[in-house]
Parts: structure tokens; sequence; C-alpha cells
């Protein structure tokens, strides 16, 4: 009997621990996610912003 409750609290213990990597995990992924959303769009922003200037100065000469 001892020897199945040491099991089980070994079994539970590296559950635990599992859940706690997949959540950091999850995090980390949906973090990334934003991070990259918001670069493409100051990208896409400074892109439309330099063919806006360069269709005025087109239009100046």
């Amino acid at each position: 009997m001892n020897n199945l409750i040491l099991f089980i609290n070994s079994f539970l213990s590296y559950l635990i621990m599992f859940l706690v990597f997949l959540i950091l995990i999850i995090a980390a992924v949906f973090a990334g996610i934003k991070v990259r959303k918001n670069k493409n769009k100051k990208d896409e922003i400074a892109e439309s912003a330099a063919s806006l200037e360069a269709a005025a100065v087109k239009n100046e000469a």
C-alpha cells in the first residue's frame, strides 16, 4: 500500500509539472503571435507611408 501511495504521489507531481510547462508554452505561443501581428502592422503602416510619400513627391515634380 505504501508503494502505491508513493507512486501516485510521484505521478501527480510530474503531472502538475507537465501542466505548468504546458501553460507556459501556450502563453509563450500567444505572446509570440501577438508580437508578430504588431510587427506586421507596424511594417504595413511604414510601407503605406513610404508609398504615399513617394506619390506626393511624384505629384510635386
